[in-house]
């Protein structure tokens, strides 16, 4: 057979595809358009023996630990509720339980007191009433169609027993020109300085005639209230070391209103008297314990 011979392998040695595939090409298809890669060094194995970038590689991540959080790390301070004892923590859940239920109860009670006549309130008006007067009485007058255009200050005088047995009485103390200097320039003024005269002399008003006789069953307890009230003031005051220049006993007081209109604007045709009336109510005898300031 000539050596030129255009099967023969002897000049250009066998043909490439009866060379066996290298190991990154073994069992691909044999029509493939892509050139023959000679192969690289062999890839790294990893061993037990020798570990390495590989073996590093291969190893297991690490697993969280299944083991419950402490409930406050150590060497962290407890606050609030958490820093006390157990038994404390339990007898604060308890407090403020009873304040949860106290709000809902007034606030339950209001509600009732202001909505329109219904089932309860027919049932159970009397417990109502109980709860709200005096102290958490509303007054709706602020959205009124025709709203007060008065104004009313409440003055109180009283009668002082004195170390010597000599009963002196005071001048007029005006409470309400009181509350409103207190009021004036302050930005957070008080309940009390802004609505407890007020509605004092508002209750009284409401459950007694104009011969200043009760009304109703309030009548006996608005008095108390406004008397108490008055009792207070005057002991704030310091009138009994005014009245007697040392110590002494309130024995009674009297209290009177003092109603002025209020100017109408410039161009309002409204003519009022601007001549201020006056309503004194009877002494009252001051009971021995609010006499000395046990009640408050």
């Amino acid at each position: 057979m000539d050596a030129y011979d255009e099967g023969s392998n002897a000049r250009h040695g066998p043909d490439a595809s009866s060379r066996p595939a290298p190991p990154a090409q073994r069992g691909a298809p044999a029509d493939s358009a892509e050139p023959d890669v000679p192969p690289g060094p062999p890839e790294p194995v990893a061993s037990p023996a020798s570990p390495g970038p590989v073996a590093s590689l291969a190893s297991p991540e690490p697993v969280a630990s299944l083991a419950p959080p402490e409930p406050y790390p150590p060497g962290e301070a407890r606050t609030g509720i958490a820093a006390l004892s157990p038994r404390y923590q339990v007898g604060v859940a308890l407090a403020l339980a009873v304040v949860a239920i106290g709000v809902c109860v007034h606030i339950g009670m209001t509600f009732l007191h202001v909505a329109p006549a219904n089932t309860v309130t027919r049932a159970h008006g009397k417990a109502v009433d109980d709860w709200i007067y005096p102290e958490f009485e509303q007054n709706w007058k602020l959205f009124a169609p025709n709203p007060l255009q008065q104004n009313i200050s409440i003055q109180v005088r009283a009668g002082v027993r004195g170390p010597d047995g000599m009963t002196l009485t005071t001048g007029w103390y005006d409470l309400s020109a009181e509350d409103g200097r207190a009021i004036d320039g302050n930005l957070l003024p008080s309940h009390t300085q802004q609505n407890e005269l007020r509605r004092a002399w508002d209750f009284f008003v409401a459950t007694h005639d104009s011969e200043n006789r009760p009304v109703g069953l309030r009548g006996s307890l608005s008095e108390s209230y406004l008397r108490r009230i008055m009792v207070l003031r005057l002991g704030r005051d310091d009138a009994v070391r005014a009245a007697t220049g040392s110590s002494g006993v309130i024995e009674r007081v009297q209290v009177r209103s003092r109603t002025s209109n209020v100017p109408p604007p410039e161009w309002s045709r409204e003519k009022v008297s601007m001549t201020p009336s006056y309503r004194e109510l009877p002494w009252w005898r001051v009971p021995r314990d609010e006499a000395r300031g046990g009640v408050r």
